[in-house]
């Protein structure tokens, strides 16, 4: 059932968002674009190398991915647009190629690798 699942999924966002199944979807949060499409594979907003123009260091023929995903997340409705801002945790690779939405529904995608754990309880 997984790997149906995951088929389908891969079949819906690739042509859409140029998924690359990561298995730990952040669409929702970056202005539906996909940071696992940056070269570098960022998921915390732009590197230091995004050239005047907007383009890419390490591709120049593409606009960098993150420029996009702003842009695009000003037009989310509230709840996702503030999130844009918020900290994403390493992609867990071990979920590559796994469905993002069966991570979710099991709380898997929330697995995050020792150190990033908070010492802070939740804000109310």
């Amino acid at each position: 059932m997984a790997r149906l699942l995951a088929t389908i999924e891969h079949a819906v966002k690739k042509p859409i968002w140029d998924c690359r199944m990561c298995g730990q979807c952040v669409l929702h949060s970056t202005g539906l674009t996909c940071p696992m499409t940056c070269p570098k594979s960022l998921r915390n907003g732009p590197c230091g190398g995004v050239r005047e123009d907007g383009t890419c260091e390490v591709d120049p023929t593409m606009t960098c991915v993150w420029l996009k995903a702003q842009d695009r997340s000003e037009k989310m409705p509230r709840p996702w647009r503030e999130e844009f801002d918020d900290l994403r945790p390493p992609v867990d690779n071990r979920l590559q190629g796994t469905s993002s939405w069966i991570n979710l529904l099991t709380g898997r995608d929330k697995v995050v690798p020792a150190g990033w754990e908070s010492e802070e309880p939740p804000a109310d």
